[in-house]
């Protein structure tokens, strides 16, 4: 997938979208994937590619709003809800899809759910990842630590990678206060 897009993306924004498009065929697991779909939507949107919106049209029910289900899925609708401020003006799938999941969201502070998850759930609707600075939200190495799910090869990387960058900037103070 990643030659293909990356070769589609020197031919122009249109290609990438349709090679993605196409890739994506034969993924029936994503179409009923939200957290994978979001998630992989966000990262190419950040990263340049012009993906189109209607990769989520799998998540809307027969009225044309989301499925009620959906709301049962914390990790995806806050997936879903950062991938929404990736839009582009006139996107009303992306657009609906921030009302959904902002209201979700904030419900799903009101109930009873994993405290690492509701951390992440209230800095998100704070403000979105895509506008904060990424630096920054290395404090948040220590939530992902106590999840469950936590992968720790990603965390021993994010800790090595935060060590390194303290050290940098260490090193531009002291030589700073000469």
């Amino acid at each position: 997938m990643h030659r293909k897009i990356r070769s589609t993306k020197e031919g122009g924004e249109n290609d990438a979208g349709k090679a993605y498009c196409n890739h994506n065929i034969d993924d029936k697991w994503k179409k009923e994937n939200l957290h994978a779909t979001a998630l992989e939507f966000r990262i190419l949107r950040q990263n340049g590619y012009s993906i189109p919106q209607d990769v989520f049209s799998s998540f809307k029910d027969e009225m044309g709003g989301f499925k009620a289900c959906l709301s049962e899925d914390i990790q995806g609708i806050l997936c879903l809800y950062e991938a929404s401020y990736l839009s582009i003006e006139g996107e009303s799938i992306l657009e609906e899809a921030r009302d959904f999941t902002k209201k979700h969201l904030e419900g799903c502070l009101r109930q009873n759910i994993d405290e690492n998850l509701a951390i992440l759930v209230s800095h998100a609707l704070e403000l979105p990842l895509h506008w904060r600075m990424l630096r920054l939200e290395a404090r948040f190495i220590d939530a992902f630590e106590r999840t469950q799910d936590m992968n720790p090869i990603l965390l021993e990387f994010a800790k090595l990678d935060y060590n390194m960058v303290q050290a940098k900037h260490q090193e531009d103070l002291k030589y700073a206060s000469r």
